[in-house]
């Protein structure tokens, strides 16, 4: 079933341009799944005291039109599948008119906390968030396909600030740390992030920079160049190169 809420752009949300900025955008997706468990009574909580957390593998996001400064928004999502190991679901960004911002999917795996093994929700636990039809959107491989040879930035070390209840570095962060080498004129209308291992505080991160055409990818290694998470963005409307 859809979960939905209504909010409005916050100063503390926008960018330079004073529109909603990617990581928050992010951010309200993943607020909009919190809330949705955490209504059904399957929230952190009560997860963790199963020794269970949902880790997300990725994000595909379409952006249409970023909102402005102080503009009427609606979140919503519903999952869509459920196969295996893995839950798909659809995000959506509406305007008070109800007109789509932005579309995304993502894909989820269920965790056991004590063994960091993959676990199958039980059907109850599924039955409770019910079933959509899947959003109209370009779907294309989870995986991030990372082309030609990069360039190597600074490293940097992992914050606190970068770090979510499960003491590890929020999915969104990465989005962050990413966009800070996109040239300042890159409009992106495409993100997709694919997420390969959890980085900690104090870890080291070693960006490296690919750009293709209309895309460019960060990959977000450890010191020997193993990705924690790699993220393109695109400015075109077309395919992600590689799909």
């Amino acid at each position: 079933m859809a979960y939905q809420f209504e909010s409005r752009v916050r100063y503390s949300e926008t960018d330079m341009k004073q529109k909603l900025s990617l990581v928050a955008l992010a951010d309200y997706f993943q607020d909009c799944s919190t809330f949705q468990s955490e209504s059904l009574g399957r929230g952190i909580q009560y997860l963790k005291e199963r020794q269970r957390v949902w880790v997300i593998l990725s994000w595909q996001i379409e952006i249409l039109r970023r909102p402005d400064l102080g503009e009427k928004i609606l979140v919503r999502t519903w999952p869509h599948e459920f196969r295996a190991f893995y839950g798909h679901r659809n995000f959506a960004l509406l305007d008070e008119q109800e007109n789509y911002l932005a579309k995304a999917n993502s894909v989820w795996v269920l965790l056991d906390t004590e063994t960091g093994r993959p676990v199958k929700p039980d059907p109850e636990h599924i039955s409770m968030y019910g079933m959509e039809p899947p959003l109209d959107m370009e779907y294309s491989s989870r995986k991030v396909q990372v082309t030609g040879e990069g360039i190597r930035k600074n490293s940097f070390s992992v914050c606190r600030h970068h770090l979510d209840s499960n003491n590890h570095v929020n999915n969104g962060q990465y989005i962050y740390m990413a966009e800070e080498y996109l040239p300042s004129d890159f409009e992106v209308k495409k993100l997709k992030v694919e997420y390969r291992r959890q980085a900690h505080l104090h870890d080291v991160i070693v960006p490296v920079v690919y750009r293709n055409e209309n895309e460019i990818t960060v990959s977000l290694c450890d010191e020997e160049e193993k990705p924690y998470a790699i993220v393109c963005f695109a400015q075109g409307t077309g395919s992600f190169a590689g799909k």
